[in-house]
């Protein structure tokens, strides 16, 4: 019996371990990421909050010239769909818009922006005395955090 015995150094191991991940573990997205489509960009939207449906804001975002993304074009989300076919998790439903539309509507709350950080500045420096200068350089800046991209303004 002992004859049938394989040598201990002449097994191997290796064959049995895993495979070590190339990735590290993160916790998981609480909302999932649509596959990108040129030309288009994707947001979740608010339908509900606490159970009470927030039609204004849907249907202000859809005056916007968002619209509700289908189920059957990303299929990777079928498992998050509504009665309507469309995308929804949590009361959040994924719509798209074209990206050149978009890009018009960041421009235009730039220029706001910019006016107010003007009348800002404007406002600061009226008060100004040149021997007692406010500021040596009159010049506000503005900053996005971190997680100012993406899904904002739900």
């Amino acid at each position: 019996m002992a004859e049938n015995r394989t040598d201990r150094e002449v097994a191997n191991r290796d064959a049995n371990t895993r495979e070590k991940s190339v990735r590290q573990w993160a916790p998981a997205a609480l909302l999932p990421d649509p596959k990108p489509q040129p030309g288009w960009v994707f947001r979740w939207v608010r339908t509900s909050i606490l159970g009470q449906n927030d039609l204004t804001n849907m249907s202000g975002k859809m005056r916007e010239g968002w619209e509700p993304v289908k189920g059957e074009d990303h299929p990777e989300l079928m498992l998050e769909t509504n009665k309507a076919g469309n995308v929804e998790v949590g009361g959040l439903i994924l719509c798209k818009a074209p990206k050149e539309l978009m890009d018009q509507r960041d421009a235009y709350y730039a220029r706001q922006t910019k006016a107010q950080m003007d009348s800002v500045n404007n406002t600061l420096m009226r008060d100004n005395d040149p021997r007692m200068p406010l500021f040596k350089e009159h010049k506000s800046e503005v900053s996005r955090s971190r997680f100012g991209t993406g899904n904002s303004n739900l």
